[in-house]
């Protein structure tokens, strides 16, 4: 349960970290597929593009420290 009140900027950029988590995890996720067809983890270039202008919207880039304990007080199971 969030506990922190975010901004929509905040909110966005939070979000966006979250898609390209989800996105890299599923990525490396060698698991899901035969095992014969290992090839390199590609993450969608967008992906990560939508996450640097969503942390440079929110005023975040540069700033890794105070974005994940944002990220921390919003989402803590993370």
């Amino acid at each position: 349960m969030p506990t922190a009140v975010l901004t929509d900027r905040e909110r966005t950029a939070v979000q966006a970290y979250l898609r390209l988590l989800h996105t890299v995890r599923a990525a490396f996720d060698t698991v899901a597929g035969p095992p014969d067809a290992r090839r390199p983890p590609v993450v969608p270039p967008a992906v990560l593009a939508e996450a640097e202008q969503a942390l440079s919207e929110a005023g975040l880039t540069g700033n890794e420290e105070a974005f994940f304990r944002l990220l921390q007080s919003w989402c803590p199971e993370r």
